[in-house]
């Protein structure tokens, strides 16, 4: 398989500041996701688009479910208040490789949806980990399409070939 070329992969954003020691919020996409304990850096892409690394120094989880993260240099809440709204991202090389069958939600972001006919349904634009299963957001134009990533929906994934087969869900009026 050819190596995709994302070098960065969004898993979050720090939705805000906590207490006074500098600490953040830290939301991530999947909410099983244990990229925090197994990265010792990340990159933070500031509301200005300027580009932060990050080294991790603690990680626990807060009262409400929330990972409170604690950043090396960042001692004083106003020093974390910069980062507030700011998208955190890992370096693929960071990462082990996904398991045979597996892959990483950013290299489905951009692949071509087409149902196991060959007709056309958009481009995944984003991959919502809201439930049990992740979800493709399958978008052209206006129209948007939700599709479980599940055996039932998704038939095949190339990488190579930019391209995931999937059956359309049906739903009931």
């Amino acid at each position: 398989m050819a190596e995709p070329s994302v070098e960065l992969f969004q898993f979050g954003y720090i939705s805000r500041t906590h207490g006074l020691t500098g600490e953040v919020v830290v939301r991530t996409f999947d909410p099983t996701s244990t990229v925090l304990e197994e990265v010792e850096q990340v990159v933070a892409r500031l509301k200005d688009g300027s580009e932060r690394e990050l080294t991790i120094e603690d990680v626990r989880e807060g009262s409400k479910g929330d990972l409170l993260v604690s950043f090396e240099g960042l001692r004083r809440r106003v020093d974390a208040d910069e980062l507030r709204g700011s998208g955190l991202f890992v370096r693929r090389a960071d990462l082990e490789e996904p398991e045979e069958g597996e892959y990483f939600q950013g290299d489905l972001v951009g692949l071509e949806a087409v149902t196991p006919e060959g007709a056309r349904l958009g481009q995944v634009a984003e991959v919502w980990s809201t439930g049990p299963v992740p979800n493709l957001v399958i978008r052209d134009g206006t129209q948007e399409v939700l599709v479980p990533f599940a055996e039932d929906f998704v038939r095949e994934v190339n990488l190579e070939a930019r391209r995931v087969v999937v059956v359309r869900p049906e739903y009931e009026e």
